[in-house]
């Protein structure tokens, strides 16, 4: 599965505090499941819940939904744009601690196309097939505010 660790590159890039500590960024998978029709080939489809938990978070949750936002338009847009996915697609816990900070655990239901097939020389090829692409932009860590150079401040407008 390449979801999971894409996501985790991503958000490491694009979330200030968690540059600073990136051992606060927690990444499982859960309810695994494999989908396969047994048609003319074995490809075959990871579905699962990934778990993401920050733990001693200190910055502002918009800093993390902003950048989550922007992966799930690129690798699982339909969480974002089927109004029946995204009613209970993305979801969160928070436990506050003392000195500002949270402990926070968000949930995701991805799944993950791998396609089977041969090469001309006939040995078995496996390719993990990305979604269409229509907002590549979002995963410019120059896109999400506060993540740029040395910035490690989150604006929130009250």
């Amino acid at each position: 599965m390449n979801k999971p660790e894409s996501l985790r590159t991503h958000l490491l890039s694009t979330i200030a505090e968690l540059k600073h500590n990136p051992d606060r960024l927690l990444i499982f998978i859960d309810n695994g499941k494999v989908r396969c029709t047994a048609a003319a080939s074995l490809s075959f489809e990871y579905s699962f819940d990934l778990q993401i938990i920050l733990t001693d978070f200190a910055g502002h949750p918009d800093s993390v939904m902003l950048p989550l936002l922007g992966w799930l338009s690129v690798h699982q847009p339909e969480l974002l744009e089927n109004l029946n996915k995204s009613a209970d697609g993305i979801q969160f816990e928070a436990d506050v601690l003392d000195n500002s900070k949270v402990d926070m655990s968000l949930t995701l239901p991805l799944t993950e196309r791998v396609v089977v097939g041969k090469d001309d020389q006939g040995n078995t090829t496996i390719r993990h097939s990305g979604e269409p692409q229509r907002v590549a932009a979002f995963l410019d860590p120059n896109w999400v505010p506060g993540a740029q150079g040395a910035v490690s401040e989150w604006g929130v407008t009250k």
